[in-house]
């Protein structure tokens, strides 16, 4: 296969992956603002959910055929990039109001999560029954959110939205549903596949394209979202989707990946060059991982402390991110 074919089929599944993701999306909102459901509860559960398929499928796929780095990277790449780039250029465009304890216990959830999946990961290998723990942490995290959503005792007002949506109404959501999740499953496997062949052709470590070209690819359904909270003056949905989305990867898209593996999924060494000496060292545990955690710390301890994320917190974590990809390009390519 020409070098040419193979970015054209990994731009055309990131294309599919998008417009999937964007009619899914869609059509999960309608279904939740029809049912009279909050914005944070749609921002933090089922948007969630649905920005989080190209993951799950992305790293499903990835796992099934051995290519467990594109697996992890997928996963701690995107939620780099959900607090770093995404949720930091919200921040500086129009800073986001956390007020509320609803941010706090998620914030609060999504770094225990990552302390887990570090501990689990700490003799390099998730396996089956690790991956069990991961989810039932998220069927956790799920009960959770539907008990806070009863406790909070009211439904949405939801402007726009009909009580008693026409059949034409109800067919073309459900068609977007259907063709959404269609294209964001084919898309997957072109971005798995040409994404591997690309690491190949450009010889550097398969991990490196999954943590930026994929892990950005398959987080666009919540850069989208992001943008259209801002437009819709809707935050709510925005800062619910990103702590959900990051919560999710970590526990339901790892745990369901670590099913599917054989033995488990494996962390790989890669080697790094300080100065003139060369170490081998498992990346993933050791470099991503803390770097992801820092994020979520500097988002939730800034969010709690300005009760907002302002865009002094924006501006930091996008920072991070920038020095963060500059790092790998000078330490592992």
């Amino acid at each position: 296969m020409g070098n040419s074919l193979i970015l054209v089929l990994f731009v055309l599944g990131l294309l599919m992956i998008i417009k999937g993701g964007d009619m899914f999306v869609d059509a999960a909102i309608w279904l939740a603002k029809v049912t009279g459901v909050p914005n944070v509860f749609i921002g933090s559960t089922i948007v969630s959910v649905a920005t989080t398929l190209p993951e799950l499928f992305v790293s499903s796929i990835a796992t099934y055929q051995e290519h467990y780095d594109v697996a992890l990277g997928n996963v701690v790449g995107s939620v780099v990039c959900n607090i770093g780039l995404i949720l930091g250029l919200t921040a500086l465009i129009a800073p986001i109001d956390v007020r509320g304890a609803n941010f706090k216990k998620r914030g609060l959830f999504m770094i225990v999560s990552a302390f887990v999946l570090i501990y689990l990961l700490r003799d390099t290998i998730i396996t089956s029954g690790e991956g069990l723990i991961l989810l039932v942490a998220f069927i956790g995290y799920i009960v959770f959110s539907v008990s806070e959503f009863k406790k909070s005792g009211k439904k949405q007002v939801n402007q726009g939205i009909e009580n008693n949506p026409s059949l034409f109404i109800i067919t073309n959501n459900m068609a977007k549903f259907s063709l959404g999740a269609i294209l964001i499953t084919l898309g997957a496997k072109l971005l798995v596949d040409n994404g591997v062949a690309l690491a190949e052709i450009a010889g550097v470590p398969e991990q490196i394209v999954s943590l930026t070209l994929i892990a950005l690819g398959t987080s666009l359904p919540e850069l989208t979202t992001a943008i259209t909270s801002i437009v819709k003056k809707e935050a709510g949905i925005s800062i619910g989707n990103i702590l959900g989305a990051n919560i999710l990867n970590m526990l339901m898209v790892v745990g369901v990946s670590a099913q599917i593996a054989k033995k488990g999924i494996i962390v790989s060494y890669q080697n790094i060059m300080l100065g003139s000496n060369i170490f081998n060292i498992p990346q993933t545990l050791y470099f991503d991982l803390p770097v992801a955690v820092l994020l979520m710390l500097i988002l939730v301890v800034g969010g709690i402390l300005f009760k907002k994320i302002n865009r002094l917190v924006g501006f930091s974590m996008l920072t991070i991110y920038i020095v963060y990809l500059s790092t790998l390009a000078k330490l592992f390519l």
